[in-house]
């Protein structure tokens, strides 16, 4: 493969949201997410995505949820931290380098699929970096009040087209490319 196969596929941010706009409940709790996840699925993006790039913190609130909730079969997964675990994780690669070369990292072993991005703040940097080509949101009918929110303070505006959406059920997909 060369290096252009290798990064042909795209950097998407990856987004469940309630419909107030936060993306986590109080306490990170992301239970609500699944409630639908489970159900409503969008079988076409899990085919599209070739490797995960996720930051500790979402990382860390995934390990609390059961291992049947967060069950992922769309290629490697990547963890951005200062703190690696003492312990490696299977199927799990920590990377501990610059934002870009994360994103680098993680884009080759993709394949040429796509790279998705998880995370307030990861996601909030790339973006800022203008390290991701299309965003996109899952809107899930349910108003949570507090928690966390689409993007961290200070991301600054970034302007989206929208260039699609769809329905799964109560769910609805929303897909925007970054003006770059």
């Amino acid at each position: 493969m060369s290096d252009s196969d290798a990064h042909s596929g795209k950097v998407v941010l990856n987004r469940a949201m309630s419909l107030d706009g936060f993306i986590a409940g109080p306490d990170d709790a992301m239970d609500w997410i699944m409630e639908y996840a489970k159900e409503y699925s969008f079988p076409e993006v899990v085919a599209a995505t070739g490797a995960m790039l996720v930051g500790r913190g979402t990382y860390e609130a995934a390990q609390r949820m059961s291992a049947e909730d967060t069950a992922y079969d769309g290629g490697p997964v990547f963890v951005l931290t200062h703190r690696p675990p003492d312990e490696p994780e299977p199927g799990v690669t920590f990377l501990t380098c610059d934002l870009a070369e994360a994103v680098a990292t993680a884009r080759t072993a993709a394949g040429g699929k796509n790279l998705e991005i998880l995370g307030a703040d990861v996601a909030s940097r790339c973006l800022r970096r203008r390290l991701v080509d299309e965003v996109l949101v899952y809107v899930l009918p349910v108003l949570l009040g507090d928690g966390v929110r689409f993007s961290t303070s200070g991301l600054g505006r970034i302007d989206l087209e929208p260039c699609g959406n769809s329905r799964s059920g109560p769910v609805t997909m929303l897909r925007f490319r970054v003006r770059k």
